[in-house]
């Protein structure tokens, strides 16, 4: 990793003060309490690297949970914070960079176990670009993340390549798509109750009639 980076990336975490239980952060090998902002300067550069390999492979991404462990194992300096408390600013700080030296978004490559970056990309993309959030945060991250293939030197399809939903969103949603219009077709077979004037329940029978 160029210097120029390293040197950024350990300036951003000394702009973030943490007021925590040191014992919470520590070396796996000894057990000795870790500052957190030390383990973040530790974790920001490994984070860094680790996205920009992921960068370059053709869709690929990682989930947080695999992000963070590989951040600890990597380090040597493990928390028994829960992810979502101290990712976050690993990612902010990896994402001032790419937006520092002109680059894709890498933490658009960090989604959740759902397949979806959640509603932390949002706060990625207004606390580094301000302006407008986009309507839907995972279909933005899809085409940064193209982006991020194009730049980083991922093998890209002869067509350009096309933005994508991870597998297990897109499988969601479309299922989703189904059901919903699904379930009109189904409401129509139900029929009216000629007497009523209201919509059968699903076994054809009013039970107001009975």
């Amino acid at each position: 990793m160029k210097s120029a980076t390293v040197t950024y990336l350990r300036q951003e975490n000394d702009r973030f003060t943490d007021v925590t239980d040191r014992s919470r952060t520590f070396l796996e090998a000894s057990g000795e309490p870790v500052e957190v902002q030390d383990a973040r300067a530790a974790w920001v550069l490994i984070a860094r690297e680790s996205l920009l390999r992921t960068a370059g492979t053709y869709n690929a991404y990682i989930t947080y949970r695999d992000l963070a462990e590989e951040l600890q194992n990597k380090s040597g300096i493990r928390t028994k914070q829960l992810t979502h408390h101290w990712i976050g600013k690993v990612l902010g700080i990896v994402a001032n960079e790419c937006h520092r030296l002109s680059e894709p978004l890498l933490s658009s490559l960090c989604v959740q176990q759902n397949g979806s970056v959640g509603a932390g990309y949002g706060v990625a993309l207004d606390a580094t670009y301000g302006g407008p959030r986009p309507a839907d945060l995972d279909v933005a991250a899809a085409e940064e993340r193209l982006k991020c293939y194009r730049h980083f030197g991922a093998q890209i399809p002869a067509d350009g390549g096309q933005p994508a939903l991870t597998p297990l969103l897109a499988a969601m949603r479309n299922k989703k798509a189904t059901t919903s219009r699904a379930r009109p077709a189904i409401e129509e077979e139900r029929g009216i109750c000629p007497l009523c004037h209201v919509r059968l329940p699903s076994s054809g029978f009013c039970g107001s009639h009975e």
